[in-house]
């Protein structure tokens, strides 16, 4: 009910009261939880200072000695307690490939992009900051691999992170890249109050207000570079906040292997199981190639 309470548009003071509510529940709830659960807060740069960044880390069991680390990011409105299903479901998926990865269990490392949750800071594309941040310190809880999961625009940050060979592999679920911010066409559809709460605004945003301040985040500059890290993308083809060219912008580049799903739209969660054979299958060969090390050859596209 909390979780209902706070939801993102426009967020006053009653629906802040109401997510730190949701926190103490899911902290009450963790006990219980299929997976081992700790709730870490870290300070973090960004623009010269640090900000608080908590964190939520989920185990598989049994974890006999340090492997890869999933970082994982929801969007402007399904924040890390949202996608705790999604967690436990990319837990239990990788759990099963441990055979085939040569390794004991991946961690998920989850966190709320900027603007969203437990963020203090509002959504801009200088956040970048933080999450090289959290890439840095996922690297610490294993072997220091770490693969980028971003769940809508939490995977605009996951192509960022992968586009700029931050992250070393990225999955990208349903998240902008380019087109979407063009014209605004992210804040369509009862998403501008959503987003306009992300990006700070403490008022109803105008559409020039948006449309301002989303041309910035486009990714275009790094699509044009070539030092990328290797890519899963995927979304649905009847999505209705994010083109169809921000996924399909991703064939024929290194590394890169690109799946639009018809017949489902944004982040095909109607095809989730799909979704999740088609990361268990690219997510073994992936972590394997990195493992290698330099002069390994490149995963299959």
């Amino acid at each position: 009910a909390y979780g209902w309470a706070r939801f993102p548009t426009l967020a006053d003071g009653a629906k802040r009261a109401a997510l730190a509510r949701q926190t103490e529940e899911y902290l009450l709830a963790a006990p219980g939880f299929a997976l081992p659960f700790r709730r870490d807060v870290l300070d973090l740069p960004h623009r010269g200072g640090l900000t608080r960044v908590p964190v939520h880390v989920l185990t598989p069991p049994a974890v006999a000695e340090k492997g890869p680390v999933l970082l994982v990011s929801g969007g402007v409105d399904s924040w890390k307690m949202d996608v705790h299903g999604l967690l436990t479901a990319l837990c239990a998926h990788t759990g099963l490939l441990t055979a085939l990865c040569a390794h004991t269990g991946l961690p998920v490392v989850a966190f709320d992009i900027s603007g969203t949750g437990d963020s203090q800071v509002p959504m801009s594309p200088d956040a970048a900051e933080i999450v090289r941040g959290l890439i840095g310190h996922a690297r610490t809880l294993g072997n220091g691999i770490v693969v980028h999961v971003g769940i809508s625009m939490g995977g605009h940050c996951s192509a960022r992170s992968g586009l700029a060979g931050e992250a070393d592999a990225a999955i990208v679920l349903g998240g902008p890249v380019e087109a979407a911010f063009d014209g605004g066409r992210l804040a369509r559809f009862g998403m501008d109050g959503i987003v306009g709460n992300a990006l700070g605004f403490d008022r109803q945003p105008s559409p020039d207000d948006l449309f301002a301040a989303l041309a910035a985040f486009s990714l275009r500059p790094l699509l044009d570079q070539e030092c990328q890290a290797p890519m899963l993308v995927v979304n649905g083809a009847d999505d209705i906040h994010v083109p169809q060219e921000d996924t399909l912008v991703f064939e024929g580049r290194r590394a890169t292997e690109v799946h639009l799903l018809p017949d489902t739209g944004h982040c095909a969660v109607t095809r989730l199981p799909e979704v999740l054979e088609i990361i268990s299958e690219w997510l073994p060969r992936t972590l394997s190639t990195l493992q290698a090390g330099p002069g390994a050859v490149e995963p299959a596209t």
